[in-house]
């Protein structure tokens, strides 16, 4: 027996995975202190950009200097599009380029492009390093479009599910019924329910 095939007219499925180019323009400022000369921050990215190392775009007679950094592949991934959806939501929507001490001794600059991504919660673990420069850049208009239909596309609002204890200190949903095996002093028991089953492992 053939299976039914969809109409011919129905729309493709959401990709679950897909990239671009994004450059990175990093600035170059004389330092506030005398025991850093230079401070180094991401100040923009270049949505399709060619690829780039460390190409000057302007200086000033103060030593500040505007590079095209590097040009890194932005990834968008269907299992992260929770943290997509915080980046969207900052005041403007951000990504995030991360610079990494460059320790190579041929190196021509002390940092280097490491990382880009659209997910606040890839960039706050980054933070927690400690070791890395993470700036939030703002997303140009065609950039924030590209992430926010690639979001809309996958993002499913999780629901609420109320979590009570299996006895043996792990959690279990408890969808409006609490297992018999719990105390009747036991906070988590959910009232009225004294001849319910046990519902399943979440």
């Amino acid at each position: 027996m053939s299976q039914a095939q969809p109409p011919s007219d129905a729309p493709a499925p959401a990709p679950r995975e897909v990239a671009l180019p994004l450059g990175v323009v990093v600035r170059r400022q004389p330092g506030v202190t005398r025991w850093a000369k230079w401070v180094w921050r991401p100040i923009a990215v270049l949505p399709g950009a060619a690829p780039a190392d460390w190409k000057l775009l302007r200086e000033d007679e103060t030593g500040a200097a505007d590079y095209h950094a590097a040009t890194l592949s932005l990834t968008l991934h269907r299992a992260v599009v929770e943290g997509y959806k915080v980046a969207l939501s900052m005041t403007p929507p951000a990504v995030f380029v991360v610079l990494r001490r460059d320790e190579r001794p041929d190196a021509r600059m002390p940092w280097s492009v490491h990382d880009v991504t659209a997910s606040a919660y890839e960039a706050q673990d980054y933070l927690d390093s400690a070791e890395d420069i993470v700036e939030a850049v703002v997303m140009p208009p065609v950039l924030e479009a590209w992430v926010r239909g690639f979001t809309d596309a996958h993002f499913r609002e999780e629901p609420f599910v109320k979590r009570s204890r299996d006895g043996k200190g792990g959690n279990r949903p408890a969808a409006g019924r609490a297992d018999p095996r719990i105390r009747e002093a036991d906070v988590f028991r959910v009232p009225g329910a004294a001849k319910a089953g046990p519902e399943g492992q979440a």
